[in-house]
C-alpha cells in the first residue's frame, strides 16, 4: 500500500471518528445515553412533554425536547418550547435585587418593610432584612398562605396578613420556605425602580442574554410560539392555566424555553461575565443557612446529595465531594429543575408538563456522568 493512500484510510478514520463520536461526546457526558434515559422514562410513564439541556464547560452541548406540548395534539416539544419556572424563577429575582444593590438602591441588610410596604410580619424584636427574605429566613411558617394566592388573592393584600401568623423563630434564625413573603422583593424593585419588575428584569437580564422566549406573565407564556400545555398526573390535559402564581413573579413568575433556561444557568457560572459579574454569582451561591428538611428530603431520595443550605434564590448541596447549585419549581402541570457545577461550568436544565417525580433523577445521572463516576438508576426506571 502506498503512502498517499494510507494517508487517505487516515484520514477517513479520523473523519468518522468525528462524526460518529463528537457530538455525543463533547465533553465527559455521553448525550447518547442521556437521551436513551429519557426516551425510557417517556415511554414508562404518562408523560407528555420534556425538553433538556446541557451544558458543558461554559457552552450548551445538548438540546431536544421529547413527547408533545398537548396531548393528542402532534405538536412536538422542542428546543425553544416554553415551559413555566415556577420556583426556579427565584434566582431570578435575586440575582435583580444584587443588581440593584450594587447600584445603591439598598442593601442586603437594608429592612425589607422599608422597601415593601405590604409587608407584615409578626412582632419580633429583630426587623426582617432583605437578606431573610432572600433566603427564607422570615420566621413564619412553611409557604405561608400560598392557599391564598391560589384561591385568588391579591398578593399584597396577602402579605399583609402575614403577621397574624404565629412565629416560629425570629428573623435569620431558621429557614422555612416561603413564596407570599419572597414575592416581597419584586414589590421592592418596582418601587425602587420605579417601573414593572418584569420590565427590569428584562432590561437587566434577558435582554443582554438574548433569552428571547423569557416573559413573566401568563400572556406571555401563552402569546409565545410553541407552548406547553399542562397536564395531570395520568397524562390528561388541565382545562387551563392557572394565574395565581403570575400574581408572585419574583417567586413563581417566569417562563421561557429550555434554551433560555440553559443560557440562564450558564450565566450563574460563567467566569468574567459583565451581565452578572463573579462577585454577584459567588454571592448568590454561598450557602447562607442549612436546610434541614431538605437534607433530609434528599438523603432519602439521593444519598449522595447532603449538605443542604439555601443561598440567595438557589440552594446549595454537596454531591460525593462537589459543591452544587441548583433549585427545582412546580406549579399546576408544570416542572422544571436546574443543577450545576460551578467550578466545572457544567450543569443540566430540564422542564416537563406532567406531575411526575422520577425526571428529577436525571440531574443525579446527569452528575454521576460528570465526575466519572458508576452508573445509578436515580430515575428508578424498570430498565437500569
Amino acid at each position: 500500500m502506498n503512502n498517499s493512500l494510507r494517508y487517505l484510510r487516515s484520514l477517513i478514520a479520523v473523519w468518522m471518528a468525528v462524526f460518529f463520536i463528537a457530538p455525543a461526546y463533547a465533553g465527559s457526558i455521553d448525550t447518547r445515553d442521556i437521551d436513551r434515559r429519557v426516551k425510557e422514562m417517556m415511554s414508562e410513564l404518562p408523560m407528555v412533554g420534556m425538553a433538556v439541556a446541557i451544558v458543558e464547560d461554559g457552552e450548551i452541548t445538548f438540546v431536544k425536547g421529547y413527547g408533545e406540548t398537548q396531548k393528542g395534539s402532534g405538536d412536538k416539544v422542542t428546543g425553544d418550547t416554553v415551559f413555566r419556572w415556577a420556583s426556579v424563577s427565584k434566582g431570578v429575582a435575586a440575582a435583580t435585587v444584587l443588581s440593584l444593590s450594587e447600584d445603591g438602591y439598598f442593601g442586603l441588610s437594608s429592612p425589607i418593610k422599608a422597601h415593601a410596604p405590604s409587608v407584615n410580619l409578626p412582632d419580633s424584636k429583630y426587623t426582617a432584612t432583605v437578606e431573610d427574605v432572600l433566603t427564607h429566613r422570615v420566621g413564619i411558617v412553611r409557604n405561608a398562605y400560598d392557599t391564598k394566592i391560589e384561591d385568588g388573592h391579591d398578593a399584597k393584600l396577602v402579605r399583609a396578613s402575614l403577621g397574624g401568623l404565629n412565629r416560629l423563630c425570629e428573623p435569620g434564625d431558621c429557614h422555612t420556605y416561603q413564596n407570599v413573603a419572597y414575592d416581597a422583593v419584586a414589590e421592592m424593585i418596582e418601587n425602587s425602580a420605579k417601573i414593572p419588575y418584569k420590565s427590569v428584569v428584562a432590561e437587566r437580564f434577558f435582554k443582554p442574554l438574548e433569552m428571547t422566549t423569557a416573559s413573566l406573565s401568563l400572556e406571555g407564556l401563552q402569546q409565545s410560539k410553541s407552548w406547553a400545555r399542562p397536564h395531570n398526573k395520568r397524562g390528561k390535559p388541565i382545562k387551563a392555566v392557572k394565574p395565581t402564581y403570575y400574581r408572585l413573579p419574583g417567586a413563581a413568575g417566569v417562563n421561557s424555553s429550555v434554551t433560555d433556561l440553559a443560557k440562564w444557568m450558564m450565566a450563574q457560572m460563567r467566569s468574567g461575565d459583565t451581565i452578572l459579574p463573579s462577585t454577584l454569582q459567588a454571592e448568590l451561591q454561598a450557602p447562607r443557612v442549612y436546610t434541614p428538611r431538605e437534607n433530609r428530603l434528599m438523603r432519602w431520595r439521593y444519598p449522595d446529595m447532603t449538605n443542604a443550605h439555601y443561598g440567595l434564590g438557589w440552594r446549595v448541596y454537596d454531591y460525593a465531594g462537589h459543591r452544587v447549585v441548583g433549585h427545582r419549581g412546580a406549579v399546576e402541570g408544570y416542572r422544571a429543575q436546574v443543577l450545576f457545577d460551578p467550578e466545572k461550568q457544567s450543569g443540566i436544565a430540564v422542564m416537563w408538563n406532567t406531575p411526575h417525580g422520577k425526571p428529577v433523577g436525571l440531574q443525579f445521572e446527569f452528575l454521576d456522568q460528570l465526575y466519572g463516576r458508576p452508573h445509578q438508576n436515580w430515575m428508578r426506571l424498570a430498565t437500569n
